[in-house]
């Protein structure tokens, strides 16, 4: 499921379905919601928080994955939040999700049957711990985006790519897509 909200660079949807098709995915659902906004488009500001931060936006997409997981028959919502989020959004940890597992099966017979639960199997590890796995499993990088600006390639200047430059260089993992790049400007 790969949710197109308000600003949302279209890198990340090239690359959505890039990886989508490169892990063999049945079915790709992009969920449309175009009035959903990251606090700096509404000209908000909220404490510690990001430009890029969407009020209560993991309600939101975990409670559509959740319908789609009723939908389907599905028996496990996956996401894939890693240690560091939990670092600067409360909503991506184990309280959130306990609390949202319950709201789910109150709000479900189906989901509640089912038992239905949401699986975090990064949560524990941090980005450069991800992306050395993301490695050992042959995740394609290259069909990856990470950029917050609206491109054909990465800016490598936004809070996404100083990021994810860090977070490669920590991993001891060369970025395809940082490497072309550096090759270009060599």
């Amino acid at each position: 499921m790969t949710f197109v909200y308000y600003g949302i660079a279209a890198g990340e949807l090239r690359a959505a379905r890039s990886v989508g098709k490169a892990v063999g995915g049945i079915q790709h659902r992009f969920v449309r919601l175009p009035d959903l906004r990251e606090s700096g488009d509404l000209g908000l500001s909220f404490k510690g928080l990001p430009a890029t931060y969407i009020p209560m936006r993991n309600a939101v997409f975990y409670s559509l994955a959740a319908s789609y997981a009723e939908e389907t028959g599905a028996r496990y919502v996956i996401g894939g939040h890693n240690r560091d989020d939990l670092r600067v959004f409360r909503d991506a940890g184990p309280e959130f999700f306990r609390h949202l597992e319950t709201t789910f099966w109150a709000g479900s017979e189906a989901l509640r049957k089912r038992r239905l639960r949401i699986l975090r199997p990064l949560e524990t590890m941090t980005k450069p711990e991800v992306i050395r796995l993301a490695a050992s499993l042959g995740v394609p990088f290259g069909s990856t985006w990470s950029c917050h600006s609206d491109g054909r390639g990465h800016c490598w200047r936004c809070a996404g790519c100083l990021g994810r430059a860090r977070a490669f260089a920590e991993a001891g993992v060369p970025d395809p897509l940082n490497v072309s790049r550096l090759a270009k400007v060599s």
